[in-house]
């Protein structure tokens, strides 16, 4: 493919030879791969990068680095695939790593759908674009060339949410599920694939429950019920934030449900919770839904879905522990976010669960003055934590009675994951691996509005058999 002009005055060189033009402007038509994240530069302007390939480089390419006075004169690529026209750019050098700039005084931008070869039109452009007969042969050389050259994904440094490790740096396909202002002008992304992050060792002291509760989620930040309702009820949703050196971040520029790579991402817990962090080298990539990967996500997905087992925690099989059971076994398993995200308040639900926390956390202070059984404990699976509260005479089944402190204080140790031998002077120092058990929990009102925080649960028809 030739991609030079015939015009002596403007001519559109391939990327291998835009290479060999350093300190010259050049113009340059390529197919996108990878984008930056919008963010401030050290200056007045923000900035973004773009990286792209054509036929004569197509690995790795070439970055166009960007810089315009605001977010919105930014290039904004909506998938990976999608063609960039630039031009009057010009060839930089950074130690080894040569790369385009674009200077917004003179140099302008288009990006053109790269799929779409019935209508040739840019779908955004600079305000000192201009449209030329000639540049259309070049883009329809680039999507003819795009057919037969697939963009590689580099599925061998993919990971998906089981296989996150604290403290890794990782690449993710994923779904952007919401986006939200956690803080004025601090933003995290909810992010999905499908899958469930693995459970996390607990290391907080049980009797740090009454004065330093675990949260139920990884961020002091309530998501309102309206938007909860619209969160799978399958799959870890990972809460990610931007690391405190990459605060400019152009983050609320991001758009919820569109499938994306992200690159060089840090995983991270948080209260026993996982999260990801955006770092300032973090890329991201959005990808068509009908990408391969992402069909096979949601292929894998839809499978789970519509497997009774497939609603259990995948780290739960191939089947929970037995130290409980409960009066309905065969009433199928739904996630603790189905639960939460019920459209009637007042419902039962039969799940899988770890238990993490207990208050009070003394068997001696389980029940009250006058013998009653309350206790709180803190629920989780793979998709949401929550508190669920044992009283009267669910407690009562729960326990087989009412058996001396020595007894429930085993129970909760088995319960809560703790050494068989621990006692309450000594359990403190040990970490704590909470088994999968099975539970029924019943919803109901705690006040007069259907709003997040209007509902509350209790476990009953169920018991610790040990």
């Amino acid at each position: 493919m030739n991609l030079n002009s015939s015009r002596d005055d403007y001519k559109i060189l391939q990327i291998v030879d835009a290479r060999a033009a350093l300190g010259q402007k050049v113009n340059l038509i390529g197919v996108v791969i990878e984008t930056g994240l919008p963010k401030k530069s050290r200056g007045t302007d923000v900035f973004c990068s773009i990286r792209i390939i054509d036929e004569s480089f197509p690995s790795p390419g070439i970055a166009v680095n960007f810089f315009a006075e605001t977010m919105d004169k930014l290039p904004e690529v909506l998938t990976v695939g999608d063609i960039l026209q630039i031009s009057q750019v010009v060839m930089k050098t950074h130690g080894p790593d040569i790369y385009a700039l674009f200077n917004k005084k003179f140099s302008s931008f288009a990006i053109f759908d790269g799929k779409n070869d019935s209508n040739i039109l840019p779908y955004q452009c600079s305000s000192k674009y201009h449209a030329r007969e000639q540049d259309k042969k070049f883009i329809l050389g680039l999507m003819k060339w795009l057919v037969d050259h697939k963009i590689d994904t580099d599925l061998t440094d993919l990971h998906s949410l089981k296989e996150i490790r604290e403290g890794e740096r990782f690449n993710l396909i994923c779904k952007i599920v919401h986006v939200c202002e956690v803080e004025k002008d601090k933003w995290m992304l909810l992010v999905w694939d499908g899958m469930d992050t693995p459970p996390v060792t607990i290391k907080t002291k049980l009797e740090e429950e009454m004065e330093n509760p675990l949260p139920l989620q990884p961020v002091a930040f309530t998501l309102e019920r309206d938007i909860l309702c619209t969160l799978p009820p399958l799959g870890t949703v990972l809460w990610v934030a931007v690391d405190r050196c990459n605060e400019k971040l152009g983050f609320n520029f991001l758009k919820s449900n569109r499938w994306v790579k992200l690159i060089n991402i840090r995983c991270e817990l948080h209260a026993a919770l996982w999260r990801a962090v955006l770092m300032p080298f973090t890329k991201v990539c959005y990808l068509s839904d009908e990408d391969d990967i992402v069909l096979q996500r949601m292929r894998q997905y839809d499978e789970r879905r519509k497997s009774k087992l497939g609603w259990m925690p995948s780290s739960s099989f191939p089947w929970p522990s037995d130290i409980t059971e409960t009066d309905y076994p065969n009433v199928p398993f739904v996630s603790l976010m189905r639960a939460l995200a019920n459209p009637k308040v007042i419902g039962k639900f039969h799940c899988v669960v770890r238990v993490v926390a207990a208050f009070p956390w003394l068997a001696e202070h389980f029940r009250s003055p006058s013998g009653v059984y309350r206790i709180r404990l803190t629920l989780e699976d793979p998709t949401a934590r929550i508190h669920a509260y044992l009283y009267k005479e669910d407690a009562e089944k729960f326990f087989d009675g009412y058996p001396s402190v020595y007894t429930l204080t085993k129970k909760r140790n088995l319960l809560l994951g703790t050494s068989e031998g621990d006692d309450d002077s000594e359990m403190n120092d040990h970490f704590r691996n909470p088994p999968w058990i099975r539970c029924c929990l019943k919803s109901y009102h705690i006040d007069d509005n259907d709003v997040w925080g209007s509902r509350n649960f209790r476990i009953f028809a169920t018991t610790l058999k040990a």
